[in-house]
């Protein structure tokens, strides 16, 4: 598995968790999964990605998006 790959794994858990707490425990959790959207878009434009610095820094190989 490379970075690329292990963000968009991360990514797609963050919005599946955040929507089934949204629609069991509160509305208020699909502010994540907002968050995670913009995360998405915000890191498209500029290449800056919180967590592939941290899947990285764990030992994960580049891949394309992220491979600085």
């Amino acid at each position: 598995m490379n970075v690329d790959r292990a963000v968009f794994v991360f990514a797609g858990l963050v919005v599946l968790a955040s929507l089934g707490l949204g629609l069991l425990v509160s509305p208020w959790w699909f502010l994540l999964t907002a968050f995670a959207g913009l995360n998405m878009i915000q890191a498209a434009f500029t290449g800056f990605c919180p967590a592939a610095i941290i899947f990285a820094k764990l030992g994960l190989k580049p891949g394309a998006a992220f491979g600085k």
